[in-house]
């Protein structure tokens, strides 16, 4: 038996940290060894190791796809691999590091053995001066196969997957989606693997509505060989400026990480700037060829509008837990709750979405036209869709004038806080209040209507759409789009769109999760055990956790998510269920009134996670299953 410590860590430190620790701990427990295993990930540090547990292991099993801390280990044998690798060749992670751990300890043994050697054999010459030539002569024969042994020993009790390959440089990545919950710390996860496969180290920021976690350094930047800006949001560039950079969206960093981290490293190297100021012109001139589509703008607008709309939909929701009606009554608790959700919170979430569009197009000069025209949008009762509109006109009105507006040197300083804000505010604010403003208003008052009037089929189309888009591409832009359009009509209170959308985004992982269980032999057991982290992350409304799985058998596992989808879509829609909350999955559901009526929105989500798994066993067929070799014979 082998004393052994590990530590596994991916960028979330949920899917690929949990497995790996589990398979790690169950192949070791089968061997027969003793293995303490330390998980790190996006919430800290769980299970540490603890002194004792270091100094009494042979070896470290460093099973990580982020930076990990090795200082404490220093003297000990380590095995690094990737997650991935714990997961899928776990034994073979298990053996090398146990022979490593067998190669320490005769290579200790050695050096003892050769010591103890050593000091007999001046013994014995300082007993026998006649003999010491002889003596020396036999302790030098003596000691030569034990102090070799060891060598060849250790040599092959160190093979291929302990060894730690020479890094060549250092990338550093920022990877961003609107939420910055799953394709974020995805595709985060990817680059590293995919970095460490090229011999390189990495370090990734994330970035989402909770703001950035694992910020890059100045220092970092300076070093790295290339940068790789992964996002379907905005990412200022500014700190960028000099080295090479590849920009992508999310999707491709998380799906073709390989293939990002080699476009990155064979970029041109940019040429030296003679100054700070030049870098920053130079970041912003590659910022103006890079300029992206309206699709990424938007999805900016609503990754800053979410957290409003989140806090407001629940704080409404807790004001219902005193009556539906409470909130009208003055000075009591439920109408301090409705001012602070709906007057407040709601009310900014337009203009905050406009705002941040106009800001994704054309940086800090956008903001001021954006936020104005958002809010006249909502005074003029446009909705979200005249805030969209808002922001784009914000945006593209405050960019061209900041391109093309040329002012004396001595009054350039005036630019951006009088020139640009009051130019751009002004043609916003006309054009919305006389051009823009009725018709946006009249579309959207029509849209309004047409979905609160809606039922039957109508209603039943309506859902069923809607879940399909949801489960089509599983966060990517159809996804996106049937998301956007649901949050936007919570500000014109319609929820029966959003309930269905978000019902619908948790069956793909939800489905599949039940299908692991209950059709075991249509899945491998690495499949069986992302099933797992797919239903918690199917709770939460999230329903990038049926990526792994529609990325290995996209013609089966597709088909079958998007039926179960539209299945729920259409029942949510049909029954006539609304959610007042844009996120949280089940966890909302425990708050009175978010959703109603409860009953039968629950039935929807269980019927569609139902039709996913039955279309999964349908489709797919059973996986070969390795066989087992046979005893050893005695």
């Amino acid at each position: 038996m082998e004393k052994l410590v590990a530590i596994t860590a991916c960028p979330t430190g949920i899917a690929h940290t949990i497995m790996a620790a589990e398979a790690l701990r169950r192949v070791a427990a089968m061997k027969g060894h003793d293995l303490r295993v330390e998980t790190q990930g996006s919430e800290g540090v769980k299970t540490p190791l603890s002194d004792d547990d270091i100094a009494a292991a042979g070896a470290v099993i460093l099973a990580a796809d982020i930076q990990v801390d090795e200082s404490r280990f220093e003297g000990k044998p380590v095995t690094r691999v990737s997650t991935a690798r714990a997961i899928r060749d776990t034994e073979a992670v298990l053996d090398a590091a146990v022979a490593a751990a067998s190669g320490s300890a005769r290579a200790a043994s050695g050096s003892a053995h050769a010591a103890s050697g050593s000091a007999h054999a001046a013994s014995a010459s300082a007993h026998a001066a006649s003999a010491s030539a002889h003596a020396a002569s036999a302790s030098a024969r003596a000691a030569t196969p034990v102090a070799s042994a060891p060598a060849p020993a250790a040599s092959a009790a160190a093979p291929e997957l302990a060894a730690s390959p020479a890094r060549k440089g250092l990338l550093v990545a920022v990877t961003a989606c609107p939420t910055g919950i799953a394709h974020t710390f995805m595709a985060a996860e990817a680059l590293t693997r995919a970095a460490r496969a090229a011999g390189y180290e990495i370090r990734v920021e994330t970035q989402g509505s909770v703001g950035a976690k694992n910020a890059l350094t100045a220092e970092e930047i300076q070093k790295a060989d290339a940068v790789i800006v992964g996002a379907d949001t905005h990412v200022a560039l500014d700190r960028f400026a000099g080295k090479r950079l590849l920009q992508t969206s999310v999707g491709e960093a998380l799906k073709k990480a390989d293939q990002v981290v080699t476009r990155a490293l064979s970029l041109p190297e940019p040429e030296v700037a003679p100054d700070l100021g030049h870098q920053v012109a130079q970041a912003k001139a590659q910022l103006k060829e890079k300029q992206s589509g309206p699709y990424k703008h938007l999805l900016t607008g609503v990754s800053f509008m979410l957290p409003l709309v989140v806090a407001g939909g629940l704080i409404i929701a807790l004001s219902f837990v005193f009556g539906i009606e409470a909130f009208k009554e003055p000075g009591t608790l439920p109408a301090a709750l409705m001012q602070i959700g709906g007057q407040g919170a709601f009310t900014l979430m337009v203009p905050v979405l406009a705002g941040y569009i106009a800001y994704s197009i054309a940086d800090r000069p956008g903001l001021t036209p954006g936020l104005v025209g958002g809010l006249l949008a909502s005074q003029l009762n446009a909705g979200f869709l005249g805030g969209i509109v808002a922001g784009f006109l914000g945006g593209y009105v405050a960019r061209w004038i900041r391109d093309t507006v040329r002012l004396p040197a001595n009054l350039e300083g005036l630019k951006p806080v009088l020139v640009i804000p009051l130019l751009s505010t002004l043609v916003v604010g006309l054009l919305m209040i006389y051009v823009v403003g009725k018709p946006v208003s009249a579309i959207m008052t029509g849209l309004t209507d047409f979905l609160r009037g809606m039922g039957g089929t109508n209603a039943v189309a309506l859902g069923a759409l809607l879940g399909a888009m949801m489960a089509i591409d599983m966060g990517g832009p159809v996804n996106k789009a049937a998301y956007t359009f649901s949050v936007g009509l919570l500000a014109s209170s319609t929820f029966t769109p959003m309930a269905a959308t978000m019902a619908a985004g948790m069956v793909p992982p939800l489905g599949l999760a039940l299908a692991t269980v209950i059709a075991r032999n249509r899945f491998t057991a690495q499949e069986r055990e992302a099933g797992k982290a797919a239903a918690v992350l199917g709770a939460a409304f999230i329903t990038e956790g049926a990526i792994p799985f529609a990325a290995q058998d996209p013609v089966r596992v597709i088909p079958a998510a998007v039926l179960g989808s539209a299945v729920t879509g259409a029942l949510s829609m049909g029954l006539g269920c609304g959610l007042r909350a844009p996120h949280g999955g089940v966890f909302v559901l425990a708050i009175p009134n978010a959703v109603s009526p409860l009953g039968v929105y629950l039935l929807s989500i269980v019927a569609g996670t139902v039709v996913t798994a039955l279309a999964l066993m349908v489709l797919k067929r059973p996986v070969a299953q390795p066989v087992a070799p046979p005893p050893a014979q005695p």
